[in-house]
């Protein structure tokens, strides 16, 4: 037992021996410390931030800043522990410091990230979007870091890699042109306010028609109403035209623009019948009334037996534009402080366009729809009460009919 004793002190004696076995607690303390930091201390800060109402502890905890940061503690305590080792390499603690700069680089970048999670808890996150500030932030840092992690490890001045850095311009303009290009267009999207994250926006020739869900530093995507979504860098919004919809939301009215194709043959001039009949119409009453007292001034010296063309008279045609205005005067679901027409466009080939160029009040897709089917579908099966007809190619049926009659011609 002597001899071992004897035997364990001269190997200890030997000055390898001793850095060797040193070299391996102090590994085993940083080792100890890493888990010590990782699964008590973290459970405890998480546990904490769970305790608490603000948001922005819950932002750096979903983003691992705690997690990230207790990679640092191992490197602390071998940094300070080679001081027991007078004769350690250099080497090692160049690094070891190497590693810390990696390590605050990686705990800046998700802090940067945090604080855009929490940003966008604010409303003015959807008028003055950061990310793409924040991407570029986080570019600068891993760019100076990874120069300031290569000059410590290689124990040179970081000042003279960022000199370099003037002759190198040229190329990195061609590396990082799209960042460039993205970064100066972010810049005036947020100085012109051009596009928010939830902006609906078109632009065709990209194949983008829908909602803006993320604008970065390099791109923005889009969802489109048929739920894929479109990947476009940010420049694109600059160097092409797009549609924003956000004024049509904001201003609290969506247009109706469509037309009703009447039938050129249907329409004349109302006989006293057709008069009688329409003035049973309450949304036509004032309408008529007053018309007829302006017509019967306009042709009281015209005689009775004067020719129709001679004189003023009401057609269906004009009753029924008359009609229509009346019925969306009435009609709750119509924005009245808007623009509101019902005229007459160029005839052509396919009839009468008679077109209803109004607002609603509901800009909600679904219901805005709704509201405007309502209407046509009133106003399509109200034309036959002014004997008006809708122009329509001739279909299948139309020739059935024609056919039929032709048949029963020949046959009488």
């Amino acid at each position: 037992m002597t001899d071992i004793v004897s035997a364990l002190a001269q190997l200890f004696d030997v000055a390898v021996v001793r850095t060797l076995l040193g070299g391996l607690l102090l590994l085993l303390g940083a080792g100890i410390s890493f888990l010590v930091a990782r699964k008590f201390a973290v459970t405890i800060v998480s546990r904490t931030i769970a305790r608490t109402r603000t948001q922005w502890d819950d932002a750096l905890s979903n983003r691992g800043v705690f997690t990230q940061a207790t990679y640092l503690v191992p490197a602390v305590v071998l940094y300070y522990g080679l001081a027991f080792f007078p004769g350690s390499i250099d080497m090692v603690e160049r690094a070891i410091l190497a590693y810390v700069v990696v390590n605050l680089v990686i705990v800046t970048s998700r802090m940067l990230s945090a604080g855009v999670d929490i940003y966008q808890t604010y409303p003015i996150s959807h008028r003055r979007p950061i990310k793409g500030y924040i991407q570029l932030a986080n570019l600068v840092v891993y760019a100076l870091g990874g120069a300031l992690a290569i000059c410590t490890l290689l124990a040179i001045s970081p000042w003279g890699i960022l000199s370099g850095l003037g002759a190198m311009t040229a190329l990195l303009i061609l590396v990082f042109r799209d960042t460039i290009l993205s970064l100066i267009a972010s810049v005036q999207i947020a100085a012109y306010d051009l596009v928010r994250r939830g902006d609906w926006i078109e632009m065709p020739q990209l194949g983008v028609d829908g909602d803006v869900i993320d604008v970065t530093l390099h791109t923005f995507r889009v969802q489109n109403w048929d739920k894929t979504i479109v990947t476009v860098p940010t420049h694109k919004l600059i160097e092409d035209s797009f549609k924003n919809w956000r004024g049509m939301t904001e201003s609290g009215g969506r247009r109706i623009k469509r037309s009703i194709l009447i039938d050129q043959t249907s329409i004349k001039f109302l006989d006293k019948a057709a008069l009688d009949r329409l003035s049973q119409i309450n949304r036509l009453e004032p309408y008529l009334t007053g018309k007829q007292k302006e017509l019967a001034g306009d042709n009281a010296d015209l005689g009775k037996n004067t020719d129709l063309l001679n004189r003023r008279a009401l057609t269906n045609i004009g009753t029924f534009r008359a009609y229509v205005e009346a019925y969306l005067r009435d009609n709750s679901k119509i924005h009245q402080g808007m623009t509101f027409l019902v005229r007459h466009l160029p005839i052509s080939p396919n009839g009468l366009p008679l077109e209803i160029y109004v607002f609603t009040n509901d800009t909600e897709w679904g219901r805005y729809e709704s509201i405007q089917a309502d209407i046509f579908d009133h106003l399509l099966a109200a034309l036959s009460t002014f004997e008006l007809r809708v122009f329509q190619n001739p279909t299948g049926f139309d020739m059935q009919w024609i056919g039929g009659t032709s048949a029963v011609t020949l046959d009488s």
